[in-house]
């Protein structure tokens, strides 16, 4: 099992070939970018746990790319450790006034190297920041988001969750069950992408429930994308057999045969000409009686 996605952003391949190799051989899944705003398209299609940035790179410096990752909603919270081969204090500051979780001086130290990105993954963790399967926010983040809801008029939220995962899990196991997990944020990611805004706001609530928040006008579209392309294409995750079916075949306690459909996704809509709500969790209660609705609909 992967202990977390690290995205290296290096132009001097025989530094990022290392740290890859390295952590690879760590359990960590690593992503190489040799360029500022190559590192920026990636997170935007895959939010890594931390990221390894160098500060000079061929295109736009790393001070530009944390201070556009820490300037997007969607990849705020991500942790940033900085490579470089100043030793300078201003650098530094530099970067941490932008927002840098740590500053590593090359030439490194590869054993220190893995235990700052250890403490960086575990802290997002422990302060409930980021999702460890997802790598989306998590309660904290999406308290805050919605917090910020409130003293906006024209929001809406888009509830999910994973019809049926519960009986995959039973027939594949919970590391293909996290592999949709993955395959369910990617979506939403990309659906965003698409149809929303950059500020749109991404979260994993947690086990299979997520949730968009958007603005009115797009909140439709990004639902129906998101629905029709996770219905189209999660039978990619179950056996020939099983998705010709059309479901999966379980027993149950009493020995006997029970039949469990296909996994779909499930969205429950909410907006600010719903009601007037008093705190947070108003908001949310309501948002997963609609989703719940969308589940049995």
């Amino acid at each position: 099992m992967s202990k977390g996605r690290i995205l290296v952003v290096e132009d001097d391949f025989d530094i990022s070939n290392l740290l890859r190799i390295y952590f690879e051989s760590q359990d960590y899944e690593v992503s190489v970018a040799p360029k500022g705003n190559d590192a920026l398209e990636m997170c935007r299609r895959s939010l890594p746990s931390v990221i390894v940035l160098d500060i000079q790179l061929p295109d736009i410096d790393g001070y530009e790319v944390c201070r556009q990752l820490r300037g997007n909603m969607r990849t705020s919270h991500i942790p940033i450790l900085f490579l470089t081969q100043r030793d300078e204090r201003s650098d530094k500051i530099a970067g941490l006034e932008l927002g840098a979780d740590d500053y590593i001086t090359k030439p490194f130290d590869i054993e220190e190297v893995k235990l700052r990105v250890q403490n960086a993954i575990k802290r997002a963790q422990r302060e409930n920041l980021t999702s460890p399967t997802t790598g989306l926010p998590s309660s904290k983040l999406i308290e805050e988001q919605l917090r910020k809801l409130m003293r906006r008029n024209d929001w809406a939220i888009l509830y999910l969750g994973i019809n049926h995962i519960a009986g995959f899990n039973e027939a594949y196991g919970f590391v293909a069950g996290d592999d949709v997990f993955r395959f369910a944020a990617m979506v939403l990611t990309d659906g965003v992408d698409d149809k929303g805004t950059p500020d749109d706001f991404i979260g994993h609530v947690g086990a299979d429930d997520f949730i968009i928040i958007t603005d009115t006008q797009h909140a439709d579209p990004i639902k129906r994308h998101i629905a029709e392309r996770f219905n189209a294409e999660v039978g990619t995750f179950y056996s020939f057999r099983d998705r010709e079916r059309g479901y999966l075949r379980l027993t149950d306690a009493a020995g006997g045969e029970k039949q469990i459909p296909l996994m779909t996704l499930a969205v429950g809509m909410i907006d600010a000409t719903t009601t007037q709500f008093a705190d947070i969790r108003e908001i949310t209660e309501v948002a997963a009686v609609e989703r719940r609705k969308a589940a049995q609909g």
